[in-house]
């Protein structure tokens, strides 16, 4: 069993903990938002997912980047991004211990996260899918009876795995999508889930893998902060809201997918 995360107060982590400075925010009406980092936006998030945060050139790039680059403008700062494990991010635990201000890594909105975070209003709609050699026929969990289903450590699509798939289908836990696609590719697992997103990007430059189901699980990505850090959120969502309605959205959007939203 892994410790409880226990959710702390920002101005009190900020007391506690060395280092957070401030910075002013005409966008959330002129409220003060605190920072671990004096001229940073410090990002967590968890290596790789493309196409929404991964490496390129030595650099880290990617959709969910963009976006809060976006934020970092806004606050007349740098981005900071750090690479850190899954589980701290997913749990609340970076953003308690001041490791980031904010987490940003296709991070599903649920119930259990929000006990441990808070979250900005959703920015990308998901669903989990299966990935499978080119040609295979695994059109449900069903058909991976008596075969092993590759999943990523404590993901929806984990969770969505073990509440669905039925006696006999193997499930074998990965760190990171990077090698769990490995693992499919390789042929160690007869099929991965994860999001939709990521699998569809993978295929891409991977032929000879294919997404070969999907499941409706409607799902939302939102950017994590730590609880009760309101003045942030708000201003993330502002942000949201008007790349939204200016058309900022769909262009980073296209960017990373190739075409707009909901085409």
């Amino acid at each position: 069993m892994r410790p409880v995360a226990v959710a702390v107060p920002f101005a009190l982590a900020c007391g506690l903990l060395a280092g957070c400075t401030s910075t002013k925010s005409s966008g959330a009406g002129g409220s003060e938002i605190q920072l671990v980092s004096q001229g940073k936006l410090t990002v967590c998030t968890h290596l790789p997912y493309e196409p929404f945060q991964f490496k390129k050139s030595g650099k880290v790039v990617g959709f969910d980047v963009d976006m809060m680059d976006l934020v970092a403008d806004e606050l007349d700062v740098d981005q900071k991004i750090v690479d850190t494990p899954w589980e701290g991010i997913q749990s609340g635990e970076d953003l308690n211990a001041n490791k980031c201000d904010a987490a940003a890594a296709g991070m599903t909105i649920n119930d259990v996260r929000k006990k441990n975070l808070d979250f900005s209003a959703p920015y990308f709609d998901a669903t989990q899918a299966l990935i499978a050699e080119k040609g295979a026929a695994y059109s449900s969990l069903k058909d991976l009876k008596g075969k092993k289903l590759g999943v990523q450590a404590s993901t929806t699509g984990e969770e969505y795995a073990k509440e669905k798939a039925p006696k006999g289908v193997e499930l074998v836990q990965f760190e990171d999508v990077g090698l769990l696609l490995t693992a499919v590719k390789s042929g160690q697992v007869a099929a991965g889930i994860n999001d939709n997103g990521v699998l569809y990007d993978y295929v891409k430059t991977n032929p000879d893998t294919d997404v070969t189901a999907e499941f409706d699980t409607g799902e939302q990505y939102g950017f994590g902060v730590r609880k009760g850090n309101s003045a942030l959120r708000k201003q993330i969502d502002e942000v949201l809201k008007k790349a939204k309605s200016d058309g900022t959205y769909d262009k980073i959007y296209k960017k990373w997918f190739g075409e707009a939203p909901g085409k």
